[in-house]
């Protein structure tokens, strides 16, 4: 097994405490990294550095994990643009939200499902993104969203069945009915192709009761629960959350004080997706609360075509940065490990002996860059699970 090592780092974010400067971040001056196969083996300054069979030289740039998006809906047809370009001009616009999505989704091939899917992930991938978690809920069909979720398995291990993202059409009249299919017939055919599950808990779309049952049924089957929570409106979502152990309260908009005492007391991690209030022109999250209570904070992109058109973990950063009230080491660590909590993994999310080689490169020293230079494409290369897979001249 051939060995590779990264030298000639100028700041090496780690994500462990016990290193370089024992901060959150680990930040290591003047380093260097050791892969062996899929995995890192070794981390330290670049003098110290053991020979390997390969180098490469990072030339003083800063390296990172590889980000983990812990949130996102990729499986889908169509687009909103319509809806997007008049909610930003100021228009009323009365298409049918998700339901176009799905009316779309229900239309397309498999094979047109996966190259959408297959671009996006791309996309993410030159942005640095090496693990990310993606749901269905845009078919509503037991057979469209088993087939989502197939699709969805080919590309990652974190897949999530959200056939609770709304009551489906032909149910408006009996949420009742749709209730009893997702608990049932849905999720035993969607239940093999999932690891989690997860309900949009809002008015408009479940309430605590309803999601209870969905996450309590999921949960019967082997999948983990996730939570769509508080996003729109204060309502049950972290409560439930927290209550069911799930990995995840996912957008955590509107939050009262017991909400944010529950989270600090739980594992249960927030997820903040400000792209959607980017794209909504909503309130945004206040990342700053949850972060002095002691509640673990995940930044992810929510990348779906209505809500947050964007699979840019970066620009995500920069967002929380500018508007939700973090620092630039707190946004990268969320970016990074903070996903890996709320995917409930310790083997990405950080540069560590044992972790995997998920890392990339940024064309600058210091990863606050992420946040300086915002919409800029820093990220000069990526290493996933040991292999470079975006090659670009170092």
């Amino acid at each position: 097994m051939s060995s590779t090592v990264i030298s000639n780092i100028a700041a090496l974010v780690t994500n462990d405490p016990s290193l370089g400067d024992r901060s959150p971040l680990g930040l290591v001056r003047d380093a260097a990294v050791v892969i062996e196969g899929d995995r890192v083996v070794w981390t330290g300054e670049s003098s110290k550095a053991p020979a390997t069979d390969n180098r490469v030289d990072a030339g003083g740039r800063a390296v990172l994990p590889g980000f983990v998006d812990s949130h996102s809906h990729l499986v889908f047809a169509g687009d909103r643009t319509e809806e997007f370009n008049a909610r930003m001009s100021g228009r009323p616009y009365s298409a049918g939200g998700i339901r176009t999505t799905v009316a779309a989704t229900r239309a397309a091939t498999d094979a047109e499902l996966e190259a959408n899917l297959t671009r996006f992930l791309t996309e993410a991938l030159r942005q640095g993104t090496t693990t990310f978690e993606t749901k269905s809920g845009y078919g509503l069909t037991t057979e469209d969203e088993s087939r989502a979720l197939r699709l969805a398995a080919r590309h990652t291990d974190e897949v999530t069945f959200l056939g609770a993202h709304i009551v489906a059409p032909e149910y408006a009249e009996d949420p009742a009915g749709y209730v009893a299919l997702v608990t049932g017939e849905m999720l035993d055919a969607c239940a093999p192709h999932a690891r989690w599950i997860d309900v949009f808990c809002e008015k408009g779309a479940f309430d605590g009761d309803q999601a209870r049952a969905i996450l309590t049924a999921g949960r019967a089957r082997g999948l983990h629960p996730r939570v769509h929570a508080n996003q729109l409106t204060y309502g049950p979502g972290v409560q439930l959350a927290v209550e069911l152990d799930a990995a995840s309260a996912d957008h955590c908009t509107h939050l009262t004080d017991a909400d944010v005492d529950a989270l600090a007391n739980s594992r249960t991690v927030a997820t903040l997706l400000p792209g959607a209030e980017f794209s909504t022109r909503a309130e945004w999250p206040d990342a700053r609360r949850l972060l002095d209570a002691g509640v673990t904070v995940a930044l992810s992109t929510d990348c779906n075509p209505g809500s947050s058109f964007t699979s840019s973990v970066p620009f995500c950063i920069a967002l929380a940065v500018r508007d939700m009230g973090m620092t630039p080491d707190e946004a990268v660590w969320s970016a990074t490990a903070g996903g890996a909590r709320a995917l409930r993994r310790d083997d990405i999310g950080r540069i560590a002996p044992g972790a995997y080689a998920d890392l990339l490169l940024l064309d600058a020293p210091s990863p606050v860059h992420l946040a300086y230079r915002p919409g800029v494409p820093l990220v000069r290369a990526v290493w996933r699970r040991g292999r470079r897979v975006e090659p670009r001249p170092v």
